[in-house]
C-alpha cells in the first residue's frame, strides 16, 4: 500500500523529487548496458526505453515507501565511485553514454563512399595483380600467435559494454590497440615488402599501410570479424563487415559511444546491395573515418 503523503512538508517533496531524478539520471544508462540495442525508425531508443525502465523503478520504490529513495540515491552514487577506483562503469560513463544517445541520433551523418566499389563491382575483383596476391598470402588469422596477441587485445577496452553490444566491443577493442600502438615504416624504395601478420606483432607493431591492413584484417577474422582490403591509389587500408543497414545502426552507435573524443561528426563507409563496410584506417583515430581518397583499383576479398 502506498504511503500518507501528507505529513511531509512542500521542502521535503521537492527534496525527495530532486533526490528521484538523481537517481534516475545514472541508473537509466547503467540499466542501458544489459539492454539489446533498440533501433525504430532509424533512431537508437534503447536509452530512452531504460530511462523509463528506471524511472518506473524509481517511483514505485517511492510510492511504496518514498524514504528509501535517499538510501538509494546514496547506493548509485557509491557504486559509480568505487566503479572510478576499479576502472569501471563510473559517472564519466554515465555522461558518455548520454552524450553517445545524442551525437548518435542526431549529430552524426552518414558518408557513403561513392567510387568504383559502389559503382562497378567486378572491376575490382580480379586477383592478377601482384599486390593483391602479394597481400592476400600474407594474411593469416589461424596462427598461434595472431591468434593470442588478438584476445589478449581485445579484452584491452570497453569490457563494460560488452553486454550492452557484444562481440562488436571486442573488434572495437582490438582496433584501438592496433591503431593507438601502429607506428609507420617505409619499405625498401626498390621492392615493395608484405609482413606477415607475425612479423609485425613480433617486430613491435611497425610497418606501412599494407602491412597494417594484413595485420588488422588477420587478428579481427581470428576473433570471428569479417574484413577485407582495399587498395587505392598510393594506398590500402582494411575495412570490417558491419552486416546489413541495422547492424550498420547498431555499429555506428557504438562507435560514436566508445570513441567520444574528438566528437565525431561523420561516418564514412561502403555500401552495396545492401552490405555496410565500414573503413579501419590508420589514418583515422576513429572507425569510419575519413578515406584518403576514391581511387580505388583493388579490392581483396577475405
Amino acid at each position: 500500500m502506498a504511503i500518507d503523503e501528507s505529513k511531509y512538508t512542500t521542502s521535503t517533496q521537492l527534496l525527495l523529487n530532486v533526490l528521484s531524478l538523481l537517481t534516475l539520471a545514472p541508473l537509466a544508462p547503467f540499466v542501458n548496458r544489459f539492454l539489446p540495442p533498440i533501433v525504430a525508425g532509424g533512431f537508437h531508443i534503447d536509452l530512452a526505453v531504460s530511462f523509463l525502465i528506471s524511472l518506473l523503478v524509481v517511483y514505485t520504490l517511492r510510492w511504496v515507501f518514498r524514504p528509501l529513495i535517499i538510501p538509494a540515491f546514496l547506493l548509485v552514487c557509491s557504486i559509480l565511485l568505487i566503479n572510478k577506483y576499479r576502472d569501471d562503469y563510473t559517472f564519466t560513463n554515465v555522461l558518455n553514454d548520454y552524450k553517445g544517445m545524442v551525437q548518435g541520433n542526431w549529430g552524426t551523418k552518414d558518408s557513403k563512399q561513392l567510387d568504383i566499389l559502389s559503382l562497378y563491382p567486378r572491376r575490382v575483383e580480379s586477383y592478377r595483380d601482384k599486390t593483391v596476391r602479394g597481400i592476400r598470402e600474407k594474411v593469416n588469422y589461424q596462427d598461434s600467435v595472431v591468434r593470442n596477441f588478438s584476445v589478449k587485445h581485445s579484452l584491452a577496452y570497453y569490457d563494460e559494454y560488452f553486454y550492452k553490444f557484444g562481440k562488436i566491443t571486442r573488434f572495437l577493442s582490438l582496433f584501438r590497440y592496433i591503431n593507438g600502438n601502429f607506428k609507420y615504416v617505409l619499405d625498401s624504395r626498390r621492392d615493395e615488402y608484405f609482413a606477415t601478420p607475425q612479423e609485425t606483432i613480433l617486430n613491435g607493431l611497425g610497418g606501412d599501410c599494407d602491412d597494417h591492413s594484413i595485420l588488422m584484417t588477420s587478428c579481427l577474422q581470428s576473433i570471428g570479424a569479417r574484413c577485407r582490403i582495399v587498395l587505392i591509389k598510393g594506398h590500402a587500408y582494411p575495412e570490417l563487415y558491419c552486416g546489413d543497414k541495422e547492424d550498420f545502426e547498431i555499429m555506428k552507435q557504438a562507435i560514436i559511444t566508445l570513441f567520444p573524443k574528438p566528437v565525431i561528426k561523420e561516418l564514412y563507409y561502403h555500401e552495396l546491395k545492401g552490405e555496410y563496410w565500414i573503413n579501419l584506417d590508420y589514418t583515422a583515430r576513429h572507425p569510419g573515418g575519413p578515406y584518403m581518397n576514391d581511387k580505388v583499383y583493388g579490392l581483396i576479398e577475405l
